[in-house]
């Protein structure tokens, strides 16, 4: 998906997100994110922000941690999640094409993977705000949301870190009923090795249109459709969380 889009789409996203973390309040629980309330949300989400901005604008080329958190609440920390957003957005506006940084998934440059990331980054979190105030979702298009499943997929879930494991290899399906987007993803003690396209046969298939699969697949919505081993949908359900 071309960055400038995504940037845009982050710059939208993160107006989504502060518009309904005040209208729920900061002591709103996050039905999505169990143990959190919507001062947690913002919190984590404005410090990421920062901390990806700090990268793009100062060059950083080895990962460093979060900057301590302010001590804020209420109408006051909700204007800071605006200016961390803002902040990220126009340095990203602002760098050029060949800025070198840090980054932690592939992609065509430092700063295309930064705005994609943090587009979707936002997005997941916009859906977290909208939970805690117990609206439904609101829509994402199609492009971007199999832009997603893809970062997921291949990116995410290729890493060290991921939980989705199985003792036996196994493959599941991953299927955007409304596009042609699909990906085969093998399963075993490794770490989930993904690939565009229907390769081989499949034990289970997780299947809907882009923009509902999207969500579901990062744990925020039910999976719209499960054929053939259910277990496997079981597996990314209790497995897939993203750290």
């Amino acid at each position: 998906m071309d960055t400038a889009r995504l940037l845009e789409r982050l710059d939208a996203e993160g107006r989504l997100l502060a518009a309904a973390a005040e209208r729920a309040g900061t002591a709103a629980a996050v039905p999505t994110c169990p143990g959190w309330q919507v001062r947690d949300l913002l919190l984590h989400t404005g410090n990421v922000h920062r901390w990806a901005a700090g990268f793009v604008a100062e060059g950083v080329m080895e990962r460093r941690p979060f900057g301590p958190s302010p001590q804020l609440d209420g109408a006051e920390l909700v204007d800071w999640y605006r200016e961390s957003h803002r902040k990220l957005v126009q340095t990203l506006e602002a760098a050029t094409p060949d800025t070198a940084c840090w980054a932690f998934l592939p992609a065509p440059s430092p700063l295309a993977f930064w705005r994609r990331r943090q587009a979707h980054e936002t997005t997941v979190h916009r859906f977290d705000a909208e939970a805690a105030l117990g609206v439904p979702h609101s829509p994402v298009g199609t492009e971007f949301a199999v832009d997603g499943i893809d970062e997921l997929l291949r990116g995410f879930h290729a890493r060290s870190r991921s939980r989705v494991r199985t003792e036996e290899p196994r493959v599941l399906r991953v299927r955007a009923s409304d596009t042609d987007a699909v990906w085969t993803v093998r399963l075993s003690q490794e770490p989930p090795a993904a690939v565009r396209g229907a390769v081989g046969d499949a034990e289970c298939e997780l299947s809907g249109p882009a923009a509902e699969l999207y969500p579901a697949l990062w744990n925020r919505a039910p999976l719209p459709e499960v054929t053939g081993d259910p277990a496997l949908a079981v597996l990314w359900r209790e497995k897939s969380g993203v750290g």
